[in-house]
């Protein structure tokens, strides 16, 4: 067995990362930018009224009234040119008119008989105009390769008139559930049987990464077919997860299968609990987990595992969040082991272990919203210790 820290920096080693492609903006939230996005044109591309108010020239006025003359509308298409000595009605987002450089709100001045009254004592030269070029100049890199599109980095590049982004692309995941003893929910149990519920858990978590593209398989507990499923998958799939039969009992097939299917095997069991029977490997197309199959020894492998590799493979960062707290309650745990604890963390200082730990349970993990990362070789751990908190991606 190998410890925590080795297995994951062995999963970030031979994490592959995705090809780029282009999509479409509106189907590019998440993605990660495969390339720097220069800008096509100037934001704004005029210089630009930032409020409703009149445009004039600094230079004109000295105090005393000026004449209004004209309108310029946000989207008007003719260039209107301001008369020297006189203010224009402007509003938000309209371009000046020529030989204008200052916009006064229409609440700082007074208006009577077509006399403009600029009330504005703190005025200087340049107020409330947006100048051309003053958020992005033309052919300037936008926004840089690395970065992930979340709706602001959308909405900028759209301002730009860009309807394609090249991104790194999302996974294809096959979910083999493996298990004779899984029953579909909806359909009676007989004697012997549970409900299968892995696959629920991990299609929502997958979705919330981003991964949509989700082929789920269940898989009876046989040697051959196990096998042929795996092999099955990494013909069509980045990334395969399988659940259950990866342990060493009787009925576990899982490595074996994976060895004959042409995976190589990075690393099988880890120091750790939840989850110490954990299986990782690679093929040419991509990598396979295979997850133990206790609920929560799938989710606390997915969130500590999986996750951050998905991340890496859409270009994201692989290194997850870490957060230190107070520990609110005694907890003790074997030294030979890491220990994931199921965990609600006050989003201030303090984390308390939740109840219900045993790797078979979903219950605490209903309500949970941290994990805690207790190291081996330590034994006891008090209230009132500082430790390592992994927030859960929501």
């Amino acid at each position: 067995m190998i410890s925590v820290s080795t297995a994951k920096a062995l999963v970030k080693q031979h994490v592959p990362l995705m090809p780029a492609g282009q999509v479409k903006l509106e189907a590019a939230d998440g993605l990660t930018l495969a390339e720097d996005i220069k800008a096509p044109l100037a934001l704004p591309p005029f210089d630009q009224s930032a409020m409703d108010g009149y445009a004039f020239r600094f230079a004109d006025w000295n105090g005393s009234p000026m004449k209004i003359e004209g309108e310029q509308a946000a989207g008007t298409a003719a260039v209107n040119t301001l008369v020297t000595g006189t203010a224009m009605r402007i509003f938000t987002g309209a371009a000046l008119p020529a030989g204008a450089d200052t916009v006064v709100m229409q609440e700082k001045t007074t208006r009577d008989n077509g006399l403009l009254t600029i009330t504005d004592e703190q005025l200087v030269e340049g107020t409330n105009v947006r100048k051309v070029g003053s958020e992005v100049d033309k052919d300037v890199v936008a926004i840089g390769k690395g970065t992930t599109l979340l709706p602001a980095a959308l909405g900028l590049l759209a301002s730009m008139g860009i309807t394609e982004v090249p991104v790194y692309k999302r996974p294809q995941v096959s979910l083999l559930i493996t298990g004779n003893e899984l029953q579909t929910p909806g359909i009676p149990l007989v004697h012997g049987q549970v409900y299968e519920s892995n696959s629920y858990t991990l299609r929502a978590a997958l979705q919330r990464a981003g991964i949509n593209d989700i082929n789920i398989i269940p898989v009876k507990d046989d040697p051959d077919q196990v096998e042929s499923a795996i092999s099955s998958a990494i013909g069509s799939s980045d990334l395969v997860l399988l659940t259950g039969g990866v342990s060493v009992g009787d009925y576990d097939y899982v490595v074996g299968a994976a060895g004959r299917a042409g995976i190589e095997t990075i690393f099988h069991k880890i120091r750790q609990r939840p989850g110490k029977p954990l299986f990782y490997g690679r093929h040419s197309k991509g990598i396979v987990f295979g997850l133990p199959g206790n609920p929560g020894s799938v989710l606390t492998c997915f969130y500590e595992y999986v996750y951050p590799a998905i991340c890496a493979m859409m270009g994201k960062d692989f290194e997850q969040p870490v957060i230190t707290a107070v520990l609110q309650r005694a907890y003790s745990k074997p030294a030979d082991l890491t220990c994931f604890v199921k965990a609600g963390y006050d989003g201030k200082s303090g984390v308390m272990p939740l109840d219900a730990q045993e790797s078979f349970r979903l219950r605490s993990f209903a309500v949970a919203n941290a994990l805690i990362k207790l190291e081996e070789g330590k034994t006891e751990y008090l209230a009132g210790e500082q430790v390592e908190v992994h927030p859960i991606p929501m």
